[in-house]
């Protein structure tokens, strides 16, 4: 078809395609590069809405959808373009999950398959989302998905790893199904910068600093705009009331984010600081992401300064702080809510991997800890060999360590209790929140 007959393609759709093409090629995360890409085509509104839904639902769902499209077309899904097969998952999103009438979900993804791919995928597309149509969801996940793993759209090594640190079945799906909940916008307002009353929205279950916003863009809330406060999940923003509440031995004048970016714990944990006449060093290893703490910082109270260095050959003297965060990388697991890719894109060596550089933080942190000082080891992955396991085996590598409890630290937080005592674990089913793990561990 000439270029000048190409159909019109509706944007909310064309972004939403856009962002599987990112992920996809690009290892991008739904949430940072959707705004972007809203940004750029000037969605607002329903459409910004309609976008992100459709977006970061069929990211979420991709693994249902794929087995609904395997029943639908006569050869493997590795053999259609992977153009094809995005559109296809959008048009299913659409017409399983969304309240968009069929005509419209075949047409529209019609038209966008021939405007991004060819006229000949186009009637491809037409033909197999007409075969989708014929059952809604709940049929077809009896018909393709007997297994938990499958109706619930999550790796099936997933589900198995989300099991074990559960240690309970009966909240299994429970768990999954929050999972696959859409996220709350999520605000905090840095003490003694902004007051959560001037953010609007509803307050959080238990941090004291935070609100959730019923919808809208959070970029348009004054306080956001200008630094004071941030989008922030009620889990991340736990973590860092945790890092600074826990009691220390002596002095409390300097405080580190060992592993600090983007800088949103940074920048809650820098105001908390400043309120008790402390002060905070950010250290990243990468230089890009050294900037954004170095932004999410600028213009705070309690700010020390922001280094790029290397967490586990960090440039400090031993002993030079009072309590240290170590929010380690890790699966990110338990933030598959917000960040729907990383079940699609992890893998079960990545845990392999990880865990050695996540017991290699804790011990840096620990040396750059003053006798009687604190740190708090955090993971956004509730996965036992980087929770239990990785503390484990810093307690049976140093004789100068204790393990403490943190339910005195967080009183308010029910149903926490961790998978060593102690710790805590927080769960999107059970808190609304990331399955935030937290240990806190005293240098003596």
């Amino acid at each position: 078809m000439p270029a000048d007959r190409k159909p019109r393609v509706d944007p909310a759709r064309m972004v939403a395609f856009e962002v599987l093409k990112a992920v996809r090629v690009d290892d991008a995360y739904t949430n940072l590069v959707l705004p972007a890409l809203l940004r750029e085509h000037r969605l607002s509104g329903r459409d910004a809405a309609f976008a992100t839904e459709l977006a970061s639902g069929t990211i979420r769902w991709q693994g249902l959808y794929d087995a609904i499209l395997a029943a639908c077309i006569d050869r493997s899904l590795n053999k259609v373009e992977l153009k094809v097969l995005d559109g296809l998952r959008l048009g299913c999103h659409q017409l399983l999950a969304m309240r968009v009438p069929t005509h419209a979900a075949i047409s529209t993804t019609v038209d966008l398959v021939r405007f991004r791919v060819s006229q000949g995928a186009a009637g491809f597309a037409n033909a197999v989302l007409r075969k989708v149509s014929q059952q809604d969801l709940e049929a077809w996940t009896a018909q393709v998905a007997p297994d938990v793993a499958t109706a619930s759209s999550h790796p099936a090594w997933v589900v198995d790893e989300l099991r074990a640190a559960l240690g309970r079945d009966d909240e299994l799906e429970a768990l999954l199904a929050a999972d696959n909940a859409r996220p709350k916008v999520t605000l905090v307002a840095r003490p003694g910068r902004a007051t959560r009353e001037e953010l609007g929205g509803e307050p959080t279950r238990f941090s004291p600093y935070g609100v959730v916003l019923a919808g809208g863009d959070p970029g348009q809330v004054r306080a956001v705009a200008q630094g004071r406060a941030g989008v922030q999940d009620e889990g991340s923003q736990l973590v860092a009331i945790a890092a600074a509440a826990a009691a220390v031995d002596g002095r409390d004048a300097r405080w580190l984010d060992l592993c600090a970016g983007p800088g949103g714990k940074a920048a809650l944990l820098a105001a908390l600081a400043a309120e008790r006449g402390a002060a905070l060093v950010g250290s990243e290893r990468q230089p890009h992401r050294a900037g954004l703490v170095r932004k999410a910082l600028t213009g705070g109270p309690g700010v020390l300064g922001v280094v790029a260095a290397d967490g586990t050959r960090p440039p400090y003297r031993s002993g030079a702080f009072d309590r240290v965060l170590v929010d380690a990388p890790c699966t990110g697991l338990g933030a598959l809510r917000r960040r729907p890719e990383a079940r699609w894109r992890r893998r079960p060596a990545d845990i392999a991997e990880l865990v050695p550089l996540q017991e290699s933080l804790v011990a840096s942190a620990l040396d750059l800890t003053r006798s009687g000082g604190v740190v708090l080891y955090a993971t956004c992955s509730p996965v036992l060999a980087e929770t239990a396991g990785v503390v484990r085996a810093v307690l049976e590598s140093r004789d100068d360590v204790l393990l403490e409890d943190l339910g005195p630290v967080l009183p308010d937080v029910p149903d926490a209790a961790g998978p060593l005592p102690g710790t805590l674990q927080l769960w999107p089913h059970r808190h609304g929140t990331d399955a935030m793990f937290l240990a806190l561990l005293r240098r003596r």
